[in-house]
C-alpha cells in the first residue's frame, strides 16, 4: 500500500469513527445540559462553592461567573507554578527556570485552553503541578468552552427570559459527567497501547555506547494528562515533543486514538445543538459546515505534503523533514490539520519544518476561528455566529429582516456577531505588526525572510485563537513575547466569550417567529454551502496579505 492510500484509508477510518459516535454522544451531552436532577457528588460540590443550583443567570451573570472563575484558575496557577520547589516529586535540577513572566504565561496558557508551552515540560514542571494545576485547567478550561456553547445554543432554544441557565451547574457536569468518564476509559486504553504511567522522575540507564554510558529516561503520570489534552483539546504535553515522543504517542494506532480524541466532542456538539433547538435538522446542517471545512483542509494539507516540495528537503516525493517515522508524512499532516482546526495545539511532527504551502494550512486553519470543528465549545459557538452573519447577508440580498432558527437577526444581534468575528483577527495582525517593528523581538526568529513573518504570524494567530502549536523557530520564552503572547491569549479567549453571551442574552429575550415564505432555509445544503463560503471569503479578506508575505512568499522563493 503506497502511502497516499495509506493515508485515505486512514482519513477514511477516522471519519467512520466520528459519524459513530456523533449521535449517541450528542444526545448523552444533550441530557447531561438539559437534566434537571443533580447528582450526590454534583450537590456536594454545590454546597462547598456556595452555589444555588436552581437558580439560572442572565448574559451578564453567566459572563462575571466565567470571568471571575477564570481569574481565580490563573492566579492558583500562577503562584502554584513559583513555589514548586517546594512541593513533593519536583525536579532537583529544572532545565528551565520559571520565572514570573513565564509562570503568567503559562498560567493564562492553560487557563484559557491555548496551551502554549514557552518551556520543555519534563524538565521544568514537576509532577505535583502537572497533576494538579495543569490537568486540572485541561478539564475545566475545555469544561467552561462547552459551557458557553451550550449558554447560546439556550439563547436561540429559549424565549422571552433573560436566562441562560446556571455557569456553575454547567461547568460541574460538564466536568464529571462528561470529560471525566470518558478520559477514564480512553486512559486506560492509551496505557494499555504504552503510553507510560508512573511517578518516576529520571531514570539513568545503560546504553550501547560502551560500558559507561548513560542516558536520563523522564517518567511521570503521563496517560491521566495525555487524555485529557487531546479530548479538552488542550494540546499541552508532559513532554517537549509533545505527541512525536513515544512515552505520549507510542505507535500508529495509539496516533490514530490521538486524532479521534482530539474531533470527538467538538464534531458531536452540533447534534446536542439540533436536540436542544428542536431540529436534528439544523445540527446537521452545522457538522456538515464542520465536516466540509475539515474536509477541505484535510485534503489540501495531505497534497501539500506528499507531492508539493516547497523550501523542505524531501525524500520518496513527500516532505520528511520533522516527520516522526513511526507515523509518516500522511498520518502526521492528518494530525497537523486535525490539531489545527481544533483549539488543540497537540503535535506528533514539526510544523516549523513542514512544506511552506503545508505549514500555511495550518495557520489557515486557525484563522478560519477553529470552527471546523474547533475547540471543546468554542468550535460550536464560533460556528453558530457565523450562520448568523451568514442569514445577515442573505438578508441583505433579499431585502428582509434575515431570521435564523426563529429568532430575527437585528442591528444588535449583527454587531455583537461582527465584534465577535473581528477581534482575533484584530489581535493577530496587531500583534504580529508590532513584534515585526521591534527589531529586538525580531531577533527572536530563528529565520529571516518569509519563513520568519511566518514564524511570528503563526504565534500570534496560535495564542489569539486559543490553539498553542508553534513554528518552533521562535524563542519566545523572553518578557515581551510571554507578555505579549499572554495578552493575546487572554483578549482572544474572553472578548469572543463575552460576545457571545452577550448575544445569546439578545436572543433569548426575543420571541419566536414563524417562518415564512421568505426564511431562508438553514436545514439545506444551499445554507450549508453559504456558511463555508463565507467562512473562507472573509478569512480570505482578512488574511491573505499577511499568509501572502510570509508562506506564499516563501513557497515561490
Amino acid at each position: 500500500m503506497n502511502t497516499t492510500t495509506a493515508g485515505i484509508v486512514f482519513a477514511a477510518a477516522l471519519i467512520i469513527a466520528l459519524a459513530l459516535v456523533h449521535v449517541p454522544l450528542g444526545d448523552y451531552m444533550y441530557r447531561v445540559y438539559s437534566s434537571d436532577k443533580h447528582s450526590r457528588a454534583e450537590r456536594v460540590i454545590y454546597k462547598l462553592i456556595g452555589v444555588e443550583p436552581g437558580v439560572e443567570q442572565s448574559w451578564s451573570v453567566y459572563a462575571r461567573s466565567v470571568l471571575a472563575f477564570s481569574a481565580i484558575s490563573v492566579l492558583f496557577l500562577f503562584f502554584m507554578q513559583l513555589v514548586q520547589g517546594h512541593l513533593p516529586l519536583h525536579l532537583s535540577n529544572p532545565g528551565t527556570k520559571m520565572t514570573g513572566d513565564l509562570a503568567w504565561n503559562t498560567a493564562i496558557s492553560f487557563v484559557t485552553n491555548t496551551n502554549w508551552q514557552n518551556y520543555a515540560g519534563e524538565t521544568t514542571m514537576g509532577h505535583v503541578v502537572q497533576m494538579c494545576g495543569l490537568t486540572v485547567q485541561n478539564f475545566l478550561s475545555a469544561a467552561v468552552g462547552v459551557a458557553v456553547a451550550v449558554a447560546l445554543v439556550r439563547g436561540f432554544a429559549r424565549n422571552r427570559t433573560s436566562e441562560l441557565g446556571n455557569f456553575w451547574v454547567d461547568l460541574v457536569r460538564g466536568t464529571i459527567r462528561i470529560l471525566l468518564p470518558l478520559s477514564l476509559v480512553f486512559a486506560i486504553v492509551l496505557i494499555g497501547g504504552g503510553v507510560i504511567e508512573n511517578f518516576h522522575l529520571w531514570s539513568q540507564v545503560a546504553t550501547t555506547v560502551g560500558n559507561t554510558g548513560k542516558q536520563s529516561i523522564p517518567g511521570g503520570p503521563i496517560g491521566s494528562q495525555e487524555v485529557i489534552k487531546l479530548l479538552g483539546n488542550n494540546g499541552g504535553g508532559f513532554l517537549n515533543v509533545n505527541s512525536a515522543h513515544p512515552f505520549e504517542n507510542p505507535t500508529a494506532w495509539t496516533n490514530f486514538v490521538e486524532i479521534f480524541l482530539l474531533l470527538v466532542i467538538s464534531f458531536s456538539l452540533p447534534r446536542t445543538f439540533g436536540r436542544m433547538v428542536g431540529s436534528a435538522k439544523q445540527g446537521v446542517a452545522i457538522v456538515s459546515v464542520m465536516a466540509s471545512l475539515a474536509l477541505f483542509s484535510l485534503v489540501l494539507t495531505n497534497f501539500f505534503q506528499l507531492h508539493h516540495h516547497g523550501t523542505v528537503p524531501t525524500a520518496v516525493g513527500a516532505a520528511m523533514e520533522g516527520v516522526e517515522n513511526r507515523f509518516g508524512v500522511s498520518d502526521s499532516a492528518t494530525f497537523s490539520a486535525a490539531t489545527t482546526l481544533t483549539s488543540t495545539g497537540a503535535v506528533d511532527s514539526a510544523h516549523d519544518s513542514m512544506t511552506s504551502t503545508g505549514g500555511m494550512m495550518t495557520m489557515f486553519n486557525m484563522q478560519m476561528g477553529e470552527v471546523a470543528p474547533g475547540g471543546a465549545g468554542s468550535g460550536l459557538y464560533g460556528m453558530l455566529i457565523l450562520a448568523v452573519i451568514t442569514v445577515f447577508i442573505a438578508g441583505l440580498m433579499v431585502g428582509r429582516t434575515p431570521e435564523y432558527l426563529g429568532k430575527k437577526i437585528n442591528p444588535r444581534e449583527i454587531k455583537l456577531a461582527a465584534a465577535y468575528f473581528l477581534t482575533t483577527p484584530l489581535i493577530v495582525l496587531i500583534g504580529t505588526g508590532v513584534a515585526m517593528a521591534l527589531p529586538g523581538e525580531r531577533a527572536a526568529m530563528a529565520n529571516t525572510g518569509p519563513h520568519g513573518l511566518s514564524e511570528v504570524l503563526y504565534a500570534f494567530t496560535s495564542a489569539a485563537n486559543n490553539n498553542g502549536s508553534a513554528f518552533a523557530g521562535l524563542s519566545a520564552n523572553t518578557p515581551w513575547w510571554n507578555t505579549a503572547l499572554g495578552l493575546a491569549m487572554v483578549f482572544g479567549r474572553f472578548i469572543p466569550i463575552i460576545f457571545a453571551l452577550a448575544l445569546a442574552g439578545s436572543l433569548a429575550t426575543q420571541g419566536y417567529t414563524p417562518a415564512s415564505e421568505g426564511t431562508l432555509p438553514t436545514h439545506r445544503p444551499l445554507f450549508v454551502g453559504m456558511v463555508a463560503g463565507v467562512t473562507i471569503i472573509l478569512v480570505a479578506l482578512t488574511f491573505l496579505p499577511a499568509l501572502a508575505l510570509g508562506p506564499l512568499a516563501e513557497g515561490i522563493h
